[in-house]
């Protein structure tokens, strides 16, 4: 059983009493959660084609923290309802739904919006500001233009969960666990990662005043990984791949190029490869990037002492014109202006 110990307390992990105190927990959280500029939707309303295929979404979020706007429609879960089997049925009817009913879609949130008038003066201000005409021209963008994607967010990941929805769905499906700990006063702490997080990447400008990411996710095509000199040398220089790589699903299609940030004491980007293939790397929800050619020098693209970027601990994003044109890699992640 995990632990948390901090300030003389002691919070051991729990379960979820019901999938309605999981999703409580949620909407209490959601601001860290999601962070800036995304909006959780707790709504429960049928989609779908009458006599067809119907059901019931637990939300929608809308992502505002970019240029473009995006839609994902949430399922939360809890890990005792068998998630494997049920999930994946109901996030193909959801997909379905969409594709055969976008403007039963779109009158949800909309009306959904009615009934949130923080959340409707955010869009109504967003929607103009990024060439949309008013609100209802940035819904059905959302609804029947972006990509679909879906968001399921569980008590504790099955560990077949990830990698069976990577395999099964060519759209992207994001994954979030948040676990809850408690004390023996009944005092609750919550574990998880943030939507999204080591997209935008660890900087100290990751956003601007207004809560937009500093990075368009819609232009993302470069992936850069931290390489030791064992496994660079031999897989990335010699292999032409890298392999055991976690990669969100909604970013997967977008990958074009791998770049390989060399480890202190290089602490550099130092080569970069077009990516071939993307493909399953055994049963661990992780991915081989296979190199179309050889890998080909570039920079090094230097940490910068005291600069905005920290030493990469993990995957981070990128776009492969910004890699091209920087010197630091600090201009990598630069804040736009």
């Amino acid at each position: 059983m995990s632990i948390l110990f901090g300030g003389g307390s002691e919070f051991r992990r729990i379960e979820y009493k019901s999938e309605a105190e999981f999703e409580r927990c949620i909407v209490d959280i959601q601001h860290r959660l999601f962070g800036p500029s995304r909006f959780y939707l707790d709504i429960k309303r049928k989609i779908g084609v009458k006599g067809g295929v119907q059901n019931i979404p637990d939300g929608y979020l809308l992502d505002l923290s970019g240029p473009t706007p995006r839609l994902y429609v949430v399922e939360n879960e809890l890990k005792a309802h068998d998630p494997l089997r049920h999930v994946a049925v109901q996030i193909l009817q959801f997909s379905i739904s969409f594709e055969s009913e976008p403007l039963a879609v779109k009158r949800i949130l909309l009306s959904a919006l009615n009934e949130q008038p923080s959340i409707r003066e955010a869009c109504e201000k967003y929607a103009p500001a990024r060439g949309y005409r008013n609100l209802d021209h940035l819904i059905e963008y959302m609804v029947a233009e972006c990509p679909f994607a879906a968001l399921v967010i569980i008590d504790e990941m099955p560990e077949s969960l990830q990698s069976v929805l990577s395999q099964r769905f060519r759209f992207g499906v994001e994954v979030l666990e948040v676990a809850c700990y408690e004390d023996k006063n009944g005092g609750r702490l919550f574990l998880f990662e943030p939507f999204l997080a080591d997209v935008v990447g660890d900087t100290t400008a990751d956003q601007n005043a207004e809560g937009m990411s500093a990075i368009d996710t819609s232009e993302i095509d470069t992936l850069v990984v931290p390489a030791r000199e064992d496994g660079f040398e031999e897989v990335f220089l010699r292999e032409n791949r890298w392999y055991a790589v976690r990669i969100h699903d909604t970013m997967r299609p977008q990958i074009k190029y791998l770049a390989a940030y060399q480890v202190h004491p290089v602490s550099a980007i130092t080569f970069i490869a077009p990516v071939q293939s993307i493909e399953p790397w055994k049963e661990s929800g992780k991915y081989v990037l296979n190199f179309a050619e050889p890998a080909r020098p570039v920079g090094p693209l230097a940490l910068v002492k005291g600069g905005q970027v920290r030493p990469l601990q993990g995957p981070r994003y990128a776009t492969h014109k910004a890699i091209v044109a920087a010197k630091t890699l600090d201009d990598v992640w630069k804040k736009q202006q």
